[in-house]
C-alpha cells in the first residue's frame, strides 16, 4: 500500500465508471443526494395525484420565479456555513434592502437600476457590521445575526413609514422577474450552460490527476455530463412550453455559477475552506481568518439583499411582512438539506 501511494507513475483514478461509484457509495453507505432527488420525486408524485395541475409547465414556471428568490439567500448562508457559523438575520435583511430599493425608487424617484444597486450596497454593509461585530469583537456569530434579526426588523418597519406597504411598477425592476426570453434565446442559454459546466467537469478532473489527487474515472464525469445536459434540455423545453426561459432564472444560475467558481477556484475560495475546517490551523498557515470572515458575511448579506429584491420584484410590493415567514427556515434548509455541513469546511454552493 506504501509504494501504490508513494509511486507518482501510477494515476489515482476510481475506475469503473459510474456504476462502479454508486456501488461503492451504497457499500459505503454514501448515498450523497440521491436520498434528497428520491424523496423530491416522491414529493412531485404525490402532489401531481392530489392536482393534475402540478406539473404542467405553467405551475413549474411559477414554481421556479419562487425558488430564484429563496435560493438566491441560500448560496449566501452557504458561505457562512462553510465557515462552521450562522446567520440568523438574512430574511430580514433581505425585506429591509427591498424596502430601501422600493422607497428610493417610488417616493424618491431614483431609477430602477439604481435603486438595486444601493440595496444591494445596503446589504453588503450590513454584512461587513455583522462580521465585524463577530470577527473582532469575538461575540459569537449566533447573538450578533439574532441581535440583527431583531435590529433589521425594526429598521424595516422605519423605512416603509406608515403606508406600509409600497407598490413597484418600474419596468427595470419589474422586469427582472417578469422577463420571459424566447424559444431560441433559451435554447442558446442551455446549451452554452451546459458546455460550461462540460469544461469545468473535465477541466477539474484533469487538474486533479495534474496534481496527484484521486480523480473520477473519464467515463464517470461523462456520464455526469450526460445527465446534466439531460436535466438542463428537458428543463428548457419546459419552460419553452410555458412563457420562456425567465430572467430572474437564469440570475439564480449565474450567481450560483459565480460563487461555485469563488468558492472552488480561487485562493480566497481555498481560504474559506480552511478556516471552517479549523480556523487555528488557518491562523498558524498566516490566513487572515477575521479579514476571510467579514468578507463571508458581507456576501452573505448582500445575496440576501439580491433575493429579497426578486422577491419584491415577483410580488410586485415591499410590505411589513417581507423577509418574514419561514424565509429563513427554508434558506437555511435548502443549503442544509443540499449536503452543506452545519459543523464547516464541507459543502458546495451546487
Amino acid at each position: 500500500m506504501s509504494t501504490m501511494i508513494d509511486d507518482p507513475r501510477l494515476v489515482k483514478t476510481e475506475g469503473g465508471g459510474l456504476i462502479a461509484s454508486l456501488r461503492r457509495r451504497l457499500s459505503l453507505a454514501d448515498l450523497g443526494q440521491l436520498p434528497i432527488l428520491f424523496g423530491l420525486l416522491v414529493i412531485w408524485g404525490i402532489f401531481q395525484l392530489q392536482n393534475e395541475n402540478f406539473l404542467k409547465p405553467v405551475n413549474l414556471v411559477n414554481l421556479l420565479l419562487q425558488i430564484a428568490a429563496v435560493g438566491t439567500l441560500s448560496v449566501g448562508i452557504i458561505l457562512v456555513l462553510l465557515l462552521g457559523e450562522i446567520d440568523l438575520s438574512i430574511g430580514y435583511v433581505s425585506g429591509l434592502c427591498a424596502a430601501i430599493m422600493a422607497v428610493l425608487n417610488v417616493k424618491s424617484g431614483l431609477p430602477g437600476p439604481v435603486a438595486v444597486f444601493l440595496a444591494l450596497l445596503a446589504g453588503l454593509a450590513i454584512g461587513l457590521i455583522q462580521g465585524a461585530w463577530y470577527s473582532k469583537l469575538r461575540i459569537p456569530s449566533f447573538i450578533v445575526t439574532l441581535a440583527g434579526f431583531l435590529i433589521w426588523q425594526g429598521a424595516l418597519l422605519q423605512v416603509l413609514g406608515s403606508t406600509g406597504t409600497v407598490n413597484l411598477n418600474d419596468s427595470f425592476i419589474v422586469g427582472l422577474t417578469f422577463t420571459f426570453f424566447p424559444a431560441v434565446v433559451g435554447w442558446v442559454v442551455g446549451a452554452v450552460f451546459v458546455l460550461l459546466y462540460a469544461i469545468s467537469a473535465f477541466w477539474g478532473r484533469q487538474q486533479r490527476l495534474t496534481a496527484g489527487l484521486t480523480a473520477s474515472s473519464l467515463n464517470a464525469v461523462i456520464a455526469r455530463v450526460v445527465v446534466v445536459a439531460l436535466g438542463a434540455l428537458v428543463a428548457i423545453a419546459v419552460m419553452n412550453a410555458d412563457r420562456g426561459l425567465p430572467l430572474a432564472v437564469v440570475i439564480f444560475v449565474g450567481i450560483i455559477m459565480i460563487m461555485d467558481l469563488i468558492t472552488r477556484r480561487t485562493l480566497f475560495g481555498r481560504h474559506l475552506f480552511a478556516v471552517g475546517g479549523n480556523a487555528e490551523a488557518a491562523r498558524r498557515a498566516s490566513i487572515s481568518v477575521d479579514r476571510i470572515r467579514i468578507i463571508v458575511f458581507g456576501l452573505c448579506s448582500m445575496l440576501a439583499a439580491a433575493g429579497g429584491i426578486l422577491g419584491a420584484s415577483r410580488l410586485l410590493a415591499v410590505n411589513q411582512s417581507s423577509g418574514s415567514g419561514d424565509l429563513l427556515l427554508n434558506a437555511i434548509a435548502a443549503a442544509v438539506i443540499g449536503g452543506t455541513s452545519l459543523f464547516g469546511g464541507r459543502g458546495s454552493v451546487w
